[in-house]
């Protein structure tokens, strides 16, 4: 941690007791990072979000009564929103596009080793998505799938619209972080430069009005459904 630098303040919404404990002791072994709070369902996550003010929230997807995804819309309406991690155990790929589309910024299973977990905190806590290879394939697999979680057609087609204005070479970028890739397997993959996949990327943000990956990778999902771009 930097000196001087608060930790990473965390509340963990699951409604399995087992699960929040388990978390904590992960998060809270670590010197950057502190569990201010837990909460079994989202009436008490929105509770605790307005008294402690966390930086991060890890909330489960899958609930009893309403889902994940609605509790993180609630989260990020408020007026000074935490950002989201979902938790999975990869039971409901729908709902985790869904949370993605509303705003959160990444996901992690619940088997995901601890280091990664504490690694998927940090990343959005500073403000980046973090989606791993594993998980964005699963997720790929579910928007690709006839009759699966993705996009209906009017939305497809304007994903497909705001895709077109892209060059070629940035549609290859697109599709690989859509894939889950971090800048220098795009390199490779492409034959680039990492500088040169940073500047793709800075112009997909430009081009597609998006200020994350979460987004670029969403858009490449509902166009592609349910076959590849023409």
């Amino acid at each position: 941690m930097e000196s001087g630098k608060p930790p990473v303040r965390i509340v963990v919404v699951d409604d399995e007791q087992l699960i929040r404990m388990a978390v904590r002791l992960v998060l809270d072994g670590e010197s950057d990072l502190t569990v201010v709070a837990e909460a079994a369902d989202g009436e008490e996550a929105l509770v605790a979000v307005r008294e402690k003010a966390p930086d991060v929230v890890l909330i489960d997807v899958r609930m009893p009564g309403r889902d994940g995804v609605s509790w993180t819309r609630e989260l990020l309406a408020l007026d000074r929103p935490p950002r989201v991690v979902v938790l999975t155990a990869f039971d409901s790929d729908a709902l985790v596009l869904d949370a993605l589309r509303a705003g959160a910024l990444g996901f992690v299973l619940k088997h995901t080793p601890p280091d990664r977990i504490i690694d998927a905190v940090r990343t959005v806590a500073n403000g980046e998505p973090a989606l791993s290879p594993q998980a964005t394939a699963r997720l790929i697999a579910a928007a690709t799938a006839t009759g699966g979680p993705a996009a209906g057609g009017s939305v497809r087609a304007a994903a497909r619209k705001r895709l077109s204005v892209l060059t070629r070479r940035e549609l290859e970028t697109a599709r690989a972080i859509a894939d889950g890739l971090g800048n220098p397997e795009i390199a490779e993959r492409l034959g680039i430069t990492v500088a040169t996949v940073k500047a793709h990327t800075s112009s997909l943000f430009r081009k597609l009005e998006v200020d994350n990956r979460v987004r670029i990778a969403l858009l490449v999902l509902d166009a592609e459904y349910p076959g590849p771009l023409p």
